[in-house]
């Protein structure tokens, strides 16, 4: 545990992307292989499941340091990360001396998972002797797995680029590599930096490309001709796998979704093995696509009943193929990707929950800006604009895949509440609760966390802690004095919001200093932004 303490404090210790990659590869040259294969499962941000409720290690770490719990929780409400909060409390409790020292992956496997199946008796006796028994630095990052917060600021394509120079591999193979379902172990490790194929899990999928985001496409993009453009969907990125008789659909998140969407894939089974399709999940009806609040009436629901798939039927708008007859096809130029898929589709006939994702057809940049401004009408969010000749690529590689999105809706706000951040905000006051005017009573509306700058947000928690009203654990009721413009995607009436209202992807476009709370919105004009049936 010792080694990989060390590599946190390193990590945690610079911003600089090669003073972390340095560290990674030092730590893979030197760790064996079964810490090694642990440690890549923390820092490309997988977790073991929560094994022990915060509360109760709160409670411990009273029990220990003498602490009320009362201050447990003031301390808890200023610091904003338990792990962190807890080794701070525990500062003044003995520790360990270096000696002894066990293994990442035995810490794990046979002290730390194994909590799972001990009453609370037994959880308690083992996790405080660890806390009296382990260094400070390794306390800190034993309290990290504990709470599954592991977060330590470096990206996961860092880890890729780390092992892949490392092992002298291409750094898309390791990135296909760490995709889908496995186990950390020493094996796994070994073959991860094996330079040799041989044969990945059948349901395995490929390293997502993701699209760049782009204001205004320049002047130096070159014809429209140049670009093959399709409409934005607002739905669940997925890709879509038929090898050896069996389906898979993975999300962009690395989540493997069996059973949620029979009808995709009861139309995959139509398909030939040895292919995998990049698309999007959507709720269609009526030959259009539904708001992205029926969707998520589906995503929770690990066994759909026949009575929601006919309320929310669910179609499968597929854009691209990255492997057919059981070749990886990411090299091959875009048009000969879509011209495979247009002719696989055909050929399977697998009905209307598998489609292909149509083409925008323009003769100029103008006449795409035009058809850009009916997006909401159509249920789109604006355009996927993909350069002629490019390949499938890893990541968020700019300058061949963009999106060039319809503006979003903008609303004038009340800021309300505030409460800790997480990570390196967690001593910042950076989550926000706004609100707009509802007659003559101002009423939550949403909440958002990005946005605003580093320097904004420091001179706002000092606002905020001058001007704090009340105090209900970490969150404060502030005066009634800051508006802020917040940009959003979408909306929709709820009945879970006393605004009557949910909005999509909530962020702080500006901070509005030239208004008084008198000028943010009324909520009947927001009501008025509700698509049709909304």
């Amino acid at each position: 545990m010792q080694r990989f303490a060390e590599l946190y404090t390193r990590l945690d210790s610079t911003t600089a992307t090669n003073d972390k990659v340095a560290a990674l590869k030092d730590y893979f040259q030197s760790a064996p292989a079964e810490d090694a294969a642990w440690a890549v499962h923390f820092l490309v941000g997988r977790r073991l499941k929560r094994l022990v409720p915060n509360a109760r290690l709160r409670e411990w770490a009273g029990e220990v340091t003498g602490y009320a719990p009362w201050m447990i929780e003031e301390c808890y409400s200023s610091v904003g990360d338990l792990a962190e909060t807890v080794t701070l409390l525990l500062d003044a409790v003995a520790t360990g001396q270096p000696g002894h020292d066990r293994p990442l992956h035995e810490w794990v496997e046979t002290r730390i998972e194994p909590l799972r199946k001990m009453d609370e008796a037994d959880q308690r006796d083992a996790v405080t002797g660890w806390w009296r028994d382990v260094p400070t630095d390794q306390r800190f990052v034993l309290n990290k797995l504990l709470t599954g917060a592991f977060r330590v600021g470096v990206a996961k394509r860092l880890v890729t680029r780390a092992l892949a120079e490392h092992g002298g591999l291409d750094t898309s193979k390791v990135a296909h590599r760490l995709m889908g379902r496995w186990i950390p172990s020493g094996p796994f490790f070994e073959r991860l930096l094996d330079p040799e194929d041989h044969g990945e899990d059948a349901a395995q999928p490929y390293p997502f490309f993701l699209a760049s985001p782009i204001e205004q496409m320049a002047g130096d993009a070159g014809p429209v001709s140049d670009w093959l453009v399709e409409w934005k969907w607002d739905g669940i990125r997925a890709q879509l796998i038929r090898r050896q008789g069996q389906c898979h659909i993975w999300s962009r998140g690395e989540e493997p979704m069996p059973g949620r969407f029979p009808e995709i894939e009861q139309a995959a089974a139509q398909l030939p093995d040895g292919c995998v399709l990049d698309g999007e999940i959507l709720a269609w009806k009526d030959d259009a696509p539904m708001p992205f609040a029926q969707l998520q009436r589906r995503i929770g629901r690990l066994k759909p009943s026949e009575k929601l798939q006919a309320q929310a039927p669910v179609i499968f708008q597929a854009y691209d193929l990255l492997e057919g007859d059981g070749r990886d096809l990411r090299d091959d130029p875009i048009e000969a990707r879509r011209s495979r898929l247009t002719a696989l589709l055909d050929a399977a006939n697998a009905g209307p929950a598998l489609r292909i994702s149509g083409r925008v057809e323009a003769d100029s940049w103008d006449r795409l800006e035009a058809l850009r401004a009916e997006s909401r009408e159509r249920g789109t969010e604006g355009f996927i604009l993909k350069r002629a000749g490019s390949p499938y690529r890893v990541g968020r590689k700019r300058g061949d895949w963009w999106k060039w999105k319809v503006e979003p809706y903008t609303v004038d706000a009340v800021l309300l509440y505030a409460q800790p951040g997480h990570g390196r905000r967690s001593n910042l006051l950076t989550d926000y609760t706004f609100g707009v005017w509802d007659g003559d009573e101002i009423v939550p509306f949403a909440k958002a966390y990005s946005g605003l700058t580093d320097k904004e947000i420091s001179e706002l928690d000092r606002w905020i802690r001058r001007h704090t009203k009340e105090r209900f654990g970490p969150v404060r009721s502030v005066e009634l004095a800051q508006v802020f413009e917040l940009a959003f995607e979408g909306i929709r009436s709820s009945n879970r919001h006393k605004s009557g209202i949910a909005v999509r992807f909530p962020r702080i476009a500006r901070w509005r200093r030239d208004l008084a709370i008198a000028d943010a919105e009324q909520l009947q004009q927001i009501r008025d932004m509700l698509p049709a049936g909304g």
